[in-house]
């Protein structure tokens, strides 16, 4: 049905409540909204769900999460009663309509005969993705937009190696989900009787303790300044408690918390864009930070698996670390932290995303330590951590992406915002002990290893005409794509898409292995390259710049150039 009759369908219903026709009937005369709230189903893949909450079939909203969880649930029962007992693990952040989002699920796994175990208030993403690893559970489910405005939310799915879905279950998954004709098909369960016949299981503070244990036993040194001075801000959102509490028992006695980001808000009253990778997010950490004279600022995204920070410099200004330099840092003080101490195994390795730099690599070839690269996304790079680990005698010791994720251990298989912030604090305080900052740090890392620069853009495209838009850029790019960038001439293309790299010189072709994405790689002759994609789960087509030089300022004007180029060609499509 086209998007009008699928509107009146909902408008009709009675199966749908009073509220959400009341919705649908405040925009019957906004033709273009009720085209954009129904013209596709909001689409489930490897990133699960994710949009702006209201009513309709392209918006997060109580039918879609129940929809999205009969398929799951249909998924889960195709795999025998192992599974169904096996169950499925539940959090939640504290955005808009989340509790209620995640209870829903837990409902309708009940009513199908799985077992859910559903935590009784907001986690961090990571620790769903410790629990389901902990109780041994066929699957995970998180709701969560993660660092979007206020008006979306999102559901991400994990499976038993408790990482989240790679795109074959997605694949799977969404089939099922397919099949759901009608909504009055979905089974849930009342919740009293889900109670008494044990499908509904609620999850508390045993499941924190264990994990907060596993937490403090990836700590590598001891003899550290533990006086190092932290503001840090959870932007409202759910990494607060077991943040404050993992750095606390670790000994580190001078952390503030902002007071105005401290406790959920799922309107991010003083961040409306509440994602760390932007130092706007940082104005309120920056101006308490000043107050107090601290030495280092953390934030954690709202579902607490993204860390970003600010370092104060010599004139007490704060400098903003990207994921990339952050990445770098924490690659260092890990391998050598483990060096020293006698906790790096042989074999060890680290994985990175394709569109994060190669400065880590550096430093961790430096070690005799291997680099693997992985698609976007922690389902990516904790995808190849399990398949090596698996394949022989191979240890992973560390992951990151440039988007400030960052995870290290064996027991969470996603990026962790609580294990990042102990190993940042950790790292901070182990060389301010020996009178660095983390900028003294990265600088001396530049001066080893060359002057990398990186520059992420993101140009935003929304709605219908946006989404086609990026479509039209993307196939422009991967057959007009530019042969020089100043005097730099390409050297290598690779289009992840069909899993073949050219050589540009002499167009020798050759397979890539790394999994089908529509990912574009540029590699000038001075190994400078930058990436182009659309984003997975946001209206965006982005950009990703690098470059390396003897000089921080000939790598900052190879950035500049290839912004330029790139930009003029991206924009100059309609």
């Amino acid at each position: 049905m086209n998007y009008r009759e699928s509107y009146d369908s909902w408008l009709n219903n009675q199966y749908f409540d009073e509220k959400t026709r009341e919705e649908l009937l405040s925009i019957k005369e906004d033709e273009k909204e009720i085209e954009d709230r129904f013209y596709k189903d909001l689409e489930f893949g490897t990133a699960g769900l994710r949009g702006k909450i209201g009513a309709g079939t392209n918006r997060m909203n109580i039918y879609i999460i129940s929809r999205a969880t009969q398929g799951l649930a249909d998924f889960i029962v195709e795999k025998g009663q192992k599974y169904m007992d096996m169950g499925v693990a539940i959090a939640y952040d504290s955005r808009h309509f989340s509790k209620e989002f995640a209870k829903r699920a837990a409902l309708v796994l009940a009513g199908n005969n799985v077992k859910a175990y559903l935590f009784e208030s907001l986690r961090p993403t990571p620790v769903l993705s410790f629990t389901v690893g902990h109780l041994k559970t066929a699957s995970g489910i998180v709701v969560t937009a993660s660092h979007n405005p206020k008006e979306y939310n999102g559901y991400k799915v994990y499976w038993e190696d408790a990482a989240q879905i790679g795109q074959e279950y997605a694949d799977a998954i969404t089939e099922k989900i397919l099949s759901i004709k009608n909504f009055e098909d979905i089974k849930i369960m009342d919740e009293q009787e889900a109670l008494d016949k044990g499908l509904l299981n609620i999850l508390g503070s045993e499941i924190d303790d264990i994990y907060v244990s596993k937490v403090k036993e990836l700590a590598l040194r001891d003899d550290i300044d533990k006086d190092i001075k932290v503001v840090y801000t959870p932007l409202n959102g759910t990494g607060n408690k077991l943040v404050r509490r993992v750095l606390k028992e670790r000994g580190f006695s001078n952390i503030t918390v902002v007071p105005e980001q401290e406790n959920p808000d799922p309107n991010f009253t003083t961040a409306p864009f509440p994602n760390p990778e932007d130092p706007r997010a940082f104005e309120y950490a920056e101006r308490l930070g000043q107050e107090i004279g601290a030495d280092l600022l953390l934030a954690t995204d709202p579902d607490c698996d993204r860390l970003a920070i600010m370092v104060r410099d010599e004139d007490g200004k704060y400098i903003a670390f990207n994921g990339n330099q952050t990445g770098a840092i924490l690659v260092k003080y890990i391998v050598e932290g483990r060096k020293e101490t006698g906790r790096l195994p042989e074999n060890s390795f680290i994985v990175k995303s394709i569109v994060t730099g190669d400065l880590g690599r550096a430093i961790a070839e430096k070690h005799g330590v291997k680099t693997y690269d992985a698609l976007t996304g922690f389902k990516n790079i904790c995808g190849v951590a399990n398949a090596l680990e698996k394949s022989g005698n191979n240890k992973f010791i560390f992951g990151y992406e440039e988007s400030i994720g960052y995870v290290t251990g064996d027991f969470v298989k996603d990026k962790d915002g609580v294990i990042s912030s102990m190993m940042l604090c950790e790292a901070a305080a182990y060389y301010k002990k020996q009178g660095k900052t983390l900028i003294d740090v990265l600088e001396e890392i530049y001066k080893e290893f060359g002057y990398y620069r990186e520059k992420q853009i993101s140009l935003v495209l929304e709605g219908i005409e946006g989404s086609r838009r990026i479509g039209r850029m993307m196939e422009v790019y991967r057959n007009e794509y530019p042969m020089k960038v100043g005097d730099l001439k390409l050297v290598k293309y690779v289009d992840y898409k069909t899993g073949k790299g050219t050589d540009v010189i002499t167009g020798e072709a050759s397979d890539v292995e790394i999994p089908s994405s529509n990912v574009l790689e540029f590699t000038l002759e001075d190994g400078s390259w930058y990436s182009v994609r659309p984003s997975g789960t946001e209206p965006k087509i982005k950009l990703y710049l690098y470059s390396k030089a003897e000089t921080a300022q000939e790598a900052e004007q190879k950035i500049a150039s290839m912004e330029e180029v790139v930009l003029t060609k991206l924009k100059s499509v309609e």
